[in-house]
């Protein structure tokens, strides 16, 4: 692809983005798999500008003064990459598969254009929704723009050694064979971040299971649940299972693990995920709808009998923003209450399983107190029999009394919320 035809694929996927609000990396993945013209090259040049875009969007429709999804293309070459204005026609010449040239309001806003500076309110610097500031100035404080700031940066790529078919130390030994840098994390155990892109799915090492994709921070939140062998363990909100899988290796298949889900095909690909991992404790289970103030038809075997529930809740996905940066254009106030909502009824859910003595550990991926704190405490106000312990990890900060909250800024990895709620003994 010449270099006007790598923009103008830019410019439709993100039109297609605004005009759908659809997730961005499927609609990238819709166009790579009918663009087999594109080679690896072309598809990391196109997808630079894309998601510079997204990250920046705030930014830069502030500096056009329009929202306009070709404007923003050609702004962030011209503001954030430097690139002249007599460049940017020149990739704009109208030319095969080329953008058509700049308009004469086009050129005008591009000449103008200037980023943001320091008097600019922070949701503009910062790049992320107005409704949210109370959100993030109540987690934050003074650290708000360091946290956010953060936020706009590349996830780095994590990966968890499977403990039961390998060491850390053996698994960065054959990256390193493979030519593949990586270093282990700073604060999982089983933890190693890559220091460049990598084909993992082509390495023997993540065929056999021995390494799976996970982030440090989900690392921790398995970590930090404290699952032992022998015990009787819910994943609640299963998902994917990679969470129930870093549980299962940790339990070192004695005992059971439940990985439970209302969607079955979520679930679906954890079957032979778990066989190819060596895992021999989990199983799966599809769940019917809950119902309060009825019986659980999907737990009735279970009720009061987990020694630990894990409540990985569905959420804002706001500590996530670097992986999926359109997410934070796409949520709406009305979402939000939505999944506030939502994650009360699978914390009610959860702790009719737990048995008494036992753990219900509270995960989102979200850094809103109202996503957080604010579940625990009306959680914990409508169930006494639970109380909130405080967590702990070498290197950071010993959790509030309500839940440990991990961040990029903080920590180094995506923004995760953990508490961890035992239900008192006889109770």
């Amino acid at each position: 692809m010449t270099p006007g035809a790598r923009l103008q694929s830019a410019i439709e996927i993100l039109s297609d983005i605004f005009a759908s609000a659809r997730p961005a990396d499927r609609v990238f993945d819709t166009w790579s798999r009918s663009s087999r013209f594109a080679g690896s090259k072309d598809r990391t040049a196109v997808s630079e500008i894309v998601f510079t875009v997204l990250r920046r969007r705030a930014e830069l429709t502030a500096a056009c003064g329009s929202d306009d999804p070709r404007l923003l293309a050609l702004a962030a070459l011209h503001l954030l990459d430097a690139m002249p204005l007599a460049d940017i026609e020149a990739l704009a010449d109208g030319g095969r598969h080329a953008p058509a040239p700049l308009t004469g309001e086009e050129r005008a806003a591009l000449d103008a254009a200037s980023l943001p500076g320091a008097d600019a309110p922070r949701h503009i610097r910062f790049n992320y929704p107005e409704f949210l500031q109370a959100e993030f100035e109540r987690a934050f404080g003074s650290r708000l723009e360091a946290e956010m700031a953060a936020l706009l940066d590349r996830a780095p790529t994590d990966l968890r050694v499977n403990t039961l078919k390998s060491s850390r130390d053996k698994a960065l030994a054959a990256l390193a064979e493979a030519g593949i840098a990586a270093e282990p994390c700073a604060l999982s155990p089983w933890g190693l971040r890559l220091l460049a892109r990598a084909n993992l799915p082509g390495l023997a090492l993540y065929r056999e299971g021995a390494i799976e994709i996970q982030d440090e921070g989900s690392q921790l939140a398995c970590l930090l649940s404290g699952v032992k062998p022998g015990e009787q363990v819910v994943d609640l909100c299963a998902g994917g299972g990679g969470k129930s899988l870093a549980l299962a290796a940790m339990m070192g298949n004695r005992g059971q693990i439940y990985a439970c889900d209302i969607d079955a095909r979520r679930l679906g690909g954890l079957v032979p995920r778990a066989e190819r991992a060596g895992i021999r404790n989990l199983q799966t289970r599809v769940l019917e709808p809950f119902r309060p103030g009825g019986a659980d038809a999907s737990f009735a075997d279970l009720e009061a009998r987990a020694d630990c529930v894990l409540v990985d809740a569905p959420c804002s996905g706001t500590g996530a923003w670097r992986r999926s940066p359109d997410a934070r254009w796409r949520l709406t106030p009305e979402m939000l209450a939505g999944y506030r909502a939502a994650q009360d009824e699978v914390l009610a859910r959860g702790a009719r399983l737990v048995r008494p003595g036992g753990r219900l550990v509270y995960v989102t991926c979200s850094l809103l107190p109202s996503e957080n704190e604010d579940r625990i405490a009306a959680f914990l106000a409508a169930r006494p029999e639970f109380s909130s312990e405080r967590l702990a990890l070498p290197g950071l900060p010993d959790a509030a009394d309500t839940g440990l909250r991990l961040s990029p800024a903080s920590g180094g990895t995506d923004g995760f919320f953990i508490a961890l709620l035992r239900r008192e003994a006889g109770r």
